[in-house]
């Protein structure tokens, strides 16, 4: 397995492709299997000519893509580089033997309903669960029912990885594209599904950190939350929430915001998120044990709240705050705890690659400076990374897929054994 990255920001899209396929070829020396193209949304009034362009210079047998308002890939330098809002062209191409590649392109017309069984997604997908496939998806922002799809294929390929993006535009807007072959797609979901001799392994970086202390949800409809409680002050820890007091969460909220500090509380008024805990059983609480969802709003008559996802009663849930200090701690622990995880990921491995997957509202517009996301990430692979800033990154927490805000998916390809 070998994997190749390559970045133009030449302003001619046939000056970009020719650059990009000339480096990767000579970089990859052997034929390539699949590859993955990101274009910047500054050729969006060029997007039918790329994989004509593409094919001309490039005889490939599988290859996907989507324009997007910023991308990632690597420079002349072979360091990693996230282009935002200029022109920009990246291709990653991967000699993959022993992996099984299989297209599929959706639109929400296609997807069974939520009540079918798991072999009518299989049907749709045309890939066996026992062939443990590993997906990549790229999603157009008017397809409709990403949620829905991201449930069934949980439900038909419950022990797969599922990492991708919603294609995006620059700030100035624009025609938005997923590529699949020799096609441009419009609402329409175009991916990938890899079986053999190939494992995606994910880091998924929401920015945020816990603030205050969990809450159980007691009553609840739909995404409102109306009735939390909370450990009293003088419950033993094994024995927390036996004793307790049962408050509205803007109750909650309001005494919380109280205790941080003013700097804290200035975040708040901008930055505030919620946890939703995702194992019910779990104690001791860490990154990457909450799904971060939206707070939407409140109801000051009822005193609840409204977050971006169903909750039940029974959740735990915790508010959080973000910025870019918090980001960059977030994603660096979490790159460590991968690391120190993946012991058959041995320093120094080439034959293997990396998807970047990251918000339009990361990048330079959070951090003050280019490039902080992923050469982070490089600090510690050196390895070829390639992607691009999405309208929702795809990627799981714990066992369930979710699409995140805010948030950079990172998925690490590389064989099963080494």
């Amino acid at each position: 397995m070998r994997w190749v990255s390559a970045l133009s920001e030449r302003p001619s899209l046939e000056a970009a492709v020719k650059e990009v396929v000339e480096i990767t070829q000579d970089a990859l020396r052997a034929s390539p299997d699949l590859g993955l193209v990101f274009i910047s949304s500054a050729f969006s009034s060029e997007y039918s000519r790329l994989m004509p362009l593409l094919q001309e210079h490039l005889k490939l047998p599988m290859l996907i893509g989507c324009g997007a308002g910023g991308v990632i890939g690597m420079n002349s330098d072979y360091q990693a580089e996230e282009i935002e809002g200029e022109p920009a062209l990246s291709l990653t191409l991967a000699h993959l033997p022993d992996v099984a590649i299989h297209p599929f392109h959706l639109s929400a017309d296609d997807l069974p309903d939520l009540d079918s069984s798991p072999d009518q997604w299989v049907e749709l997908i045309g890939v066996k669960p026992e062939d443990q496939p590993q997906f990549i998806l790229l999603v157009d922002p008017y397809f409709g029912q990403i949620n829905d799809f991201l449930l069934g294929l949980d439900y038909a390929y419950p022990g797969s990885v599922k990492v991708g993006g919603v294609a995006s535009t620059g700030a100035m807007g624009g025609a938005t594209g997923v590529f699949s072959g020799s096609k441009r797609y419009s609402e329409e979901i175009v991916g990938l599904a890899l079986s053999g001799n190939i494992v995606i392994e994910t880091i998924v970086a929401q920015g945020c950190r816990p603030i205050g202390h969990p809450y159980r949800v007691t009553q609840a409809e739909r995404n409102i939350v109306l009735e939390v409680e909370t450990p009293s002050a003088d419950s033993e820890p094994e024995t927390k929430f036996s004793v307790s007091v049962r408050l509205s969460p803007l109750e909650a909220l309001q005494d919380l915001v109280q205790e941080l500090s003013e700097e804290d509380r200035q975040l708040a008024q901008h930055s505030l998120f919620v946890g939703v805990v995702r194992d019910e059983f779990k104690q001791k609480l860490e990154p990457g044990d909450f799904l971060i969802r939206n707070l939407i709003g409140v109801d000051p008559k009822a005193g609840a709240i409204a977050i971006g996802d169903r909750v039940r009663p029974g959740q735990r849930i915790q508010f959080h705050l973000r910025d870019s200090r918090t980001s960059a701690e977030d994603l660096e622990l979490l790159i460590e705890r991968y690391q120190r995880q993946a012991s058959s990921f041995p320093q120094g491995v080439t034959n293997a690659g990396a998807l970047m997957f990251s918000c339009l509202g990361r990048g330079e517009g959070l951090y003050g400076e280019p490039n902080f996301d992923s050469r982070l990430f490089r600090r510690y692979f050196n390895i070829p990374l390639s992607g691009f800033f999405c309208n929702g990154e795809i990627g799981p927490v714990r066992d369930t897929t979710f699409l995140h805000g805010y948030t950079s998916v990172f998925g690490i390809c590389r064989q099963k054994n080494y």
